[in-house]
């Protein structure tokens, strides 16, 4: 089954929980309870001059079953995320409440006092939950699908002009190269309009981006040099089709699930900005490996001397990384270095295979 964002909590009215082992919500969780703390110290503060120490004192009374809590919601993630909404959240604030009793024994609080802990921990679970209810109804699932499409559809109107005056350019030395890059464009915008809100697998992307480079090739000819490099095998092949199978590595890597188009405009920009506007030939390369439960993907490309286009490079990285947002939250990233005359983009996001 395809997995894609429609499968984020389905209605306006009845958001779900949230996904408590996403490193976006627990660092919310940790946000959101310390500044709950900090507030309910300042509210009862009479002396200003004791805010340092009355907040550590805080620290020390807040901290170890926040941390204890963020750790039952972890592992009872999968049990909570089975359950109705109404009793995931009684699961949770259950949670939390045992993670307030093991803090009290271990800090040797009285049973009789162990009331303001428990109380404490449910107002502060209660108002992260109706944050996230918030945030979800906010960040619906059709605000975000819409969002999504519309950050998909955005493509350079310069790559299909590109295109057209490379098929005109061998229309009439090479026809047959010229029918059958024609053939390969269109297979390149059926792919483009597909439903962006869908993962694929990362074969579909790198073969989706042979495509993309054989039109290019049709313009830049020799000019355009790629190299693909998947995990430790080291440099596999120079860019090419027909070469969909591959080391058992390789085999494995494109089998991850990755949000669509990711690849493509990753390259165009590569070809853009760093083969295009040079005079002579440059290497593109693609590294992609898995590192534990992170999948990175790096595109390196000639920083070109006319150094151009820079706007639209950042504007089209925008538009990545906000699509990374939209389906990863903070679990993906995008990291772009710039040295010794080469530009890399580097995407990072959690490892996700296919299934079969």
């Amino acid at each position: 089954m395809a997995e894609s964002i429609k499968q984020k909590p389905p209605a306006l009215g009845a958001p779900g929980l949230p996904d408590f082992r996403n490193l976006g919500v627990m660092l919310r969780v940790l946000l959101a309870v310390n500044l709950f703390a900090a507030l309910t110290v300042a509210m009862r503060l009479d002396a200003p001059g004791r805010l340092v120490e009355e907040l550590a004192l805080m620290a020390g009374r807040v901290e170890l079953p926040l941390l204890l809590s963020l750790l039952l919601l972890y592992l009872g993630a999968p049990w909570l995320g089975g359950l109705p909404v109404a009793a995931g959240r009684v699961g949770v604030l259950a949670l939390a409440g045992l993670a307030a009793v093991a803090a009290s024994l271990l800090a040797a609080v009285p049973v009789a006092e162990w009331w303001r802990p428990l109380g404490w921990a449910g107002l502060a679970t209660a108002l992260c939950l109706a944050y996230f209810d918030w945030r979800s109804r906010r960040l619906s699932p059709a605000l975000a699908e819409a969002r999504l499409i519309a950050l998909t559809a955005r493509m350079r109107p310069h790559f299909f002009f590109n295109c057209l005056n490379g098929v005109l350019g061998v229309i009439r030395s090479e026809p047959r190269r010229a029918e059958q890059a024609l053939e390969e464009l269109a297979e390149l915008f059926r792919a483009l309009m597909q439903d962006g809100r869908e993962r694929v697998s990362l074969a579909e992307e790198v073969e989706l981006a042979e495509r993309y480079l054989g039109l290019e090739r049709l313009r830049l000819g020799e000019r355009l040099m790629v190299r693909w490099e998947f995990g430790e095998d080291g440099p596999e092949h120079e860019s090419g089709r027909g070469e969909a199978g591959g080391t058992g590595r390789r085999a494995e890597l494109l089998r991850a699930r990755v949000p669509s188009l990711l690849l493509q405009p990753l390259l165009e920009n590569a070809v853009y900005h760093g083969i295009e506007p040079a005079a002579g030939a440059g290497e593109v390369v693609v590294r992609i490996a898995r590192h534990g439960k992170e999948l990175l993907i790096e595109v390196d490309n000639p920083v070109a001397a006319q150094g151009a286009h820079h706007v639209g490079n950042r504007m089209a990285l925008d538009n990545i990384r906000e699509r990374l947002m939209l389906f990863h939250d903070l679990e993906a990233r995008l990291e772009i270095d710039e040295a010794d005359g080469r530009y890399r983009v580097r995407i990072r996001l959690p490892w996700k295979k296919e299934t079969t």
